[in-house]
């Protein structure tokens, strides 16, 4: 069995991939910083839980500082397989009004892990990247040929920086990358600053429920154990790859509300504001790729996935209604 890096350890999508590495029989040892983009209280639930596993181990650093692998680093201690860089600032509203500490994660961080790959010998190195980097303009559904040269916001211009800094370790030192571009991903334990999870708790505490524009976008949401299956299966030989992992489903924000009305049974109290000039009108993810290149196909339906979502919600709800979501 492998030993695999794993950054953004307490974050939404890594801390289910570390669980299915370990499940398989895999050694992790994770990174993260712990910063406070969002409510702390949902990465401490995420990292307790890793805390518990055999086989895991984790360190508090930040990937955006050299010195977290430099020589005398704990880091230098095991021989890793891979590095999976699941680490970033993410988020279009928030990359607004900070840029530069999405600079530093999404592409300073990344060159430093690329850097710790290139010194210490490891060949290979998956990137989390974004469906937001195909800009207003994609094509529907969107497959990994169309442009992504006209991005929205800084968070998906650090992502671009981030996937050209890959290609070119991978063009001078050979290193075996692996490029995701996730699209909206929900589940259990999710980001608070993601429509999904705050529409679950301000329909279900009889808050407001805030939408941007008229509710008419939508999104190919996709669930969290579909993406992190993806994501592992992109350990094999790649050379160089652009990847979508998405939802098979695309729903209307109105439709959505609907759909979580019924399901927690409370009627959402919705205020309407202006569209923001960040965000893309709709996603909708081309999977073939994926599909040929991995073997893999979305696995759980939108229901099911919203389902076991409130199902969640439902049970950590003596917490989980106070995370900050405004």
């Amino acid at each position: 069995m492998e030993t695999y890096l794993v950054t953004g350890a307490a974050g939404f999508i890594a801390s289910r991939v570390i669980e299915l590495l370990i499940a398989a029989g895999h050694s992790v040892v994770g990174l993260d910083n712990m910063n406070a983009a969002y409510d702390v209280r949902m990465k401490e639930y995420r990292l307790k839980k890793l805390l518990q596993l055999p086989r895991f181990s984790f360190h508090q650093f930040d990937i955006a500082d050299r010195v977290t692998f430099e020589t005398h680093s704990p880091l230098r201690q095991n021989i890793y397989a891979a590095v999976i860089n699941l680490a970033a600032r993410a988020g279009v509203r928030q990359s607004v009004e900070n840029p530069w500490v999405y600079v530093d994660t999404n592409i300073t961080g990344t060159l430093n892990l690329l850097e710790y790959c290139r010194e210490v010998h490891i060949p290979k190195f998956i990137l989390a990247s974004t469906s937001s980097i195909y800009g207003a303009k994609a094509p529907l559904p969107t497959n990994e040929t169309a442009s992504s040269d006209y991005p929205l916001q800084a968070y998906a211009a650090t992502k671009k920086g981030a996937e050209v800094l890959c290609h070119v370790y991978h063009h001078l030192y050979n290193l075996d990358i692996t490029v995701f571009r996730y699209f909206t991903v929900y589940g259990p334990s999710p980001r608070p600053d993601m429509g999904m999870f705050r529409f679950t708790q301000w329909i279900s505490e009889g808050r407001r429920v805030k939408v941007n524009g008229d509710g008419e976008q939508s999104r190919g949401f996709t669930y969290l154990d579909d993406i992190a299956r993806g994501t592992i299966l992109g350990l094999k030989p790649i050379g160089y790859d652009i990847i979508n992992l998405g939802g098979h489903e695309v729903i209307k924000i109105n439709e959505l509300i609907e759909m979580l009305e019924a399901l927690t049974g409370r009627k959402a109290i919705i205020e309407h504001f202006p569209p923001n000039p960040a965000e893309m009108a709709t996603s909708w993810a081309d999977t073939e790729k994926a599909r040929a290149v991995l073997g893999w196909d979305p696995a759980v339906g939108l229901k099911e996935g919203v389902s076991r979502l409130v199902a969640w919600y439902n049970q950590e709800r003596s917490w989980a209604s106070q995370i900050l979501t405004d």
